[in-house]
């Protein structure tokens, strides 16, 4: 081994900076388990899949009972493009502990230890977070089906092809479940420096804004009391970590200043 790659190797073990090619290898790495946990239980999804498809499609069994409306598999592969699709989709959202950690691990390394710590207590937050969003979007899921089935006048049948009402309401559900953990990472980009709570809390009409038009894409329908009950938590989480961001963002400047008056 030469002496300047004992040098470099011995300065990146000082001030524990890794090089581009070392990120680059990591994020590899920690793709490549998160795949590998998304195949694993894509695997397991395959067997529940029926389980979850006889719920998915019930707000149409439901609406079928009052007028004709039926889901249709255009072609003869389109019933098992649609199984393997739904277990990849289960596989997603049971291994979500797995790749969030893989996401929260390659960017907290330049992290001292007490704010690893505190961005891992986010992390497990985020776990139940996306989840319990995951279940709001199963919730008002049915909701939003029979609205918009409503709109087909009711002498003639509503036929959905299976790709694209699966494709609808597994997205809305991961759309929700990816909205309840944004304020998760709002912290995160706080704590590596990225957004400043200034920024954070400069934004927050926009992110109310947001929050209620979320929503209201989200459960479009005359049910105010849906639509409030995941605009609010959305906006609860928003202040949150913007508060929380605002606590770290002081702390580290009081710590600059003392740095600065010993040393000065």
């Amino acid at each position: 081994m030469s002496p300047s790659t004992k040098a470099g190797r011995a300065s990146r073990d000082t001030d524990g900076r890794m090089s581009l090619g070392e990120h680059l290898i990591e994020f590899r790495n920690r793709a490549m388990i998160a795949a590998a946990g998304i195949l694993v239980a894509a695997v397991i999804g395959w067997f529940l899949q029926p389980f979850v498809w006889s719920a998915l499609s019930e707000p149409i069994h439901q609406i079928a009972r009052h007028r004709d409306a039926t889901i249709n598999y255009p072609s003869l592969t389109a019933a098992f493009d649609l199984r393997m699709q739904l277990s990849i989709y289960i596989g997603i959202i049971i291994s979500s502990p797995l790749w969030l950690y893989q996401i929260f691990a390659f960017l907290t390394p330049g992290l001292t230890g007490k704010e690893k710590r505190y961005v891992f207590g986010f992390f497990f937050s985020a776990i139940p977070l996306f989840l319990g969003g995951c279940a709001f979007g199963w919730y008002v899921t049915p909701h939003i089906v029979t609205l918009f089935a409503s709109f087909a006048p009711t002498q003639d049948a509503t036929i959905l092809t299976a790709s694209d009402y699966f494709s609808f309401v597994l997205k809305l559900v991961l759309a929700v479940g990816v909205a309840f953990v944004t304020p998760v990472f709002i912290v995160l980009l706080n704590m590596i420096g990225i957004l400043s709570a200034r920024a954070i809390w400069k934004a927050w009409r926009w992110a109310i804004l947001g929050a209620i038009l979320f929503a209201a894409l989200a459960t479009p329908s005359t049910d105010v009391i849906s639509m409030m009950m995941l605009a609010v938590p959305l906006i609860v989480l928003y202040f949150g970590a913007a508060s929380f961001a605002w606590l770290h963002d002081k702390r580290k400047a009081q710590s600059a200043a003392k740095f600065d008056a010993e040393f000065a």
